[in-house]
């Protein structure tokens, strides 16, 4: 499956524009053959914009989730897309995964919240492993600081995760993620991993991009640098079976041996 990242900022405070930003790449990535495209973390309405989170915060069904499910459906591929959830009184830092027929298929809450600006402002998710079934591969969500715990990343390759979609907001001085971290978690785990930024300077934060698509080889298929950019990578599901044959990590594991670890 052709994987399209749009490593964007988009327009922080401003859910129409970004909903502009995102149809606009929809179009580019659907011209190019896509089936997927992923967009960053808090990509509706931004990341650094402090109370505005409480806001502009939607429900899973809300009408951004509407109008991404119509840009997904004229356009003929799947979205993927950071946001802020409200439930109820609760706000979740959340990324959502629509099809190309504008159904929702999966939504998921981050689990690891990084520094007191999100635990100020987000409550933490409790499910670990989010999936669903897209183009003859099984679909994992995550968000930004999930993906450096090894064991999130190992549950959804227990679970049966093909391509792993990790939507962040990767920040200055942490970039080793991207270029180091991301392509091991891909290897190690024997899966793909599509990781996908935010880039420039927001409030007190500047991010990095780099966005990537590693595959079970531990080799980026598609790196973007510093600015804004889309980039392409495919997924290849018989690519992945022949590596999951040779590499034994998953079945050479003892989980006999693991108790201490929880």
């Amino acid at each position: 499956m052709r994987t399209a990242l749009l490593q964007s900022s988009g327009r922080p405070g401003s859910v129409d524009e970004n909903l502009k930003v995102l149809d606009e790449a929809a179009d580019r990535a659907a011209a190019a053959g896509a089936g997927l495209l992923a967009a960053p973390e808090m990509f509706l309405t931004g990341y650094a914009i402090g109370d505005d989170i409480g806001r502009l915060a939607e429900p899973a069904d809300g009408d951004s989730a509407d109008a991404i499910a119509e840009i997904a459906g004229r356009h003929g591929l799947a979205i993927a897309y950071g946001y802020p959830e409200r439930d109820g009184d609760t706000v979740f830092n959340s990324a959502q995964l629509i099809s190309a027929e504008g159904v929702r298929l999966a939504n998921y809450r981050k689990t690891h919240l990084f520094g007191c600006f999100e635990r100020d402002h987000f409550r933490p998710g409790e499910q670990p492993v989010v999936q669903a079934e897209l183009n003859g591969l099984t679909v994992g969500l995550m968000i930004c600081y999930d993906v450096e715990f090894p064991e999130n990343v190992r549950a959804h390759a227990l679970a049966g995760t093909d391509l792993l979609l990790v939507p962040t907001a990767q920040m200055h001085p942490f970039q080793f993620v991207a270029e180091s971290v991301v392509p091991v978690r891909a290897f190690e785990n024997q899966l793909y991993v599509a990781y996908v930024n935010r880039v420039g300077r927001e409030g007190e934060f500047e991010f990095v991009g780099l966005s990537t698509l590693a595959g079970p080889d531990g080799v980026a298929r598609a790196r973007a640098g510093r600015a804004q950019e889309l980039v392409f990578a495919d997924a290849d599901p018989v690519a992945l079976a022949g590596s999951r044959e040779a590499n034994p990590y998953l079945s050479d594991r003892r989980p006999g041996l693991y108790g201490s670890l929880v």
